[in-house]
């Protein structure tokens, strides 16, 4: 996926856009996506993923762990700092994203859901419809292919925005019509259950099966996205 790297610095311009816009006060905001963490918080683990990744802290990668070790340790840098820090340390995956073939896309699935957990915290929606989502939802619809082969449900084909992809093999048994940024959000824990039932489905559905449920839960009540 050669166009990663450009989406991660693309990501980082519209965070750093959205959160000097809403100035410093905005730091200690809840973030309704992810109920433990601040806006702080959030930027914190963004500038921290860059940061162990450039620096080779790679034990526990992508664990509570070691997310919460990055948190930890930016408690007395602002969010001005964190985007900086974000930046000099971003630059130096900009520099090796393309090699990472599937973990830049769990890079980008990050970024981008965390992104668009500011901008729900921060009520400034948009940028639905950028490549680091397009790059995000690629990545977790191995996650969704994943949980229907486990428990032989037939192949899903996803109608969207920009085309159609199917999840699995042989002839598609469901279909579903919605966007990626919906499906981004639905498969990392930003949706109830109730909200993915809701969804624009068709034959063998189970639409439980879209939450990837090794690494996320469906929310009990909606975020109102």
């Amino acid at each position: 996926m050669p166009e990663i790297a450009d989406a991660y610095l693309a990501t980082r311009g519209r965070v750093r856009a959205l959160l000097e816009a809403a100035g410093p006060s905005a730091a200690g905001l809840p973030v309704p996506a992810t109920p433990q963490w601040t806006v702080h918080d959030v930027v914190a683990h963004l500038a921290g993923v860059a940061t162990d990744l450039t620096e080779g802290r790679l034990d526990g990668l992508a664990t509570d762990e070691w997310t919460d070790a990055q948190v930890a340790r930016s408690r007395e840098l602002t969010v001005a700092q964190l985007l900086d820090l974000w930046d000099e340390h971003g630059a130096g995956v900009d520099a090796v994203a393309d090699s990472f073939g599937a973990a830049g896309g769990q890079l980008l699935a990050d970024a981008a859901s965390h992104e668009h957990d500011l901008r729900g915290a921060l009520h400034a929606p948009g940028a639905r419809d950028s490549d680091a989502v397009a790059i995000g939802f690629r990545f977790v619809c191995a996650g969704v292919r994943r949980n229907r082969g486990a428990v032989d449900a037939p192949a899903l084909l996803i109608r969207h925005e920009a085309g159609e992809k199917v999840l699995g093999d042989g002839e598609p048994g469901a279909w579903l019509t919605t966007t990626r940024f919906e499906v981004l959000r639905a498969t990392t824990g930003r949706r109830t259950l109730d909200e993915i039932r809701d969804y624009e489905w068709e034959g063998d559905a189970r639409p439980e099966l879209l939450v990837i449920t090794s690494m996320f839960a469906p929310r009990a009540a909606p975020l109102g996205e």
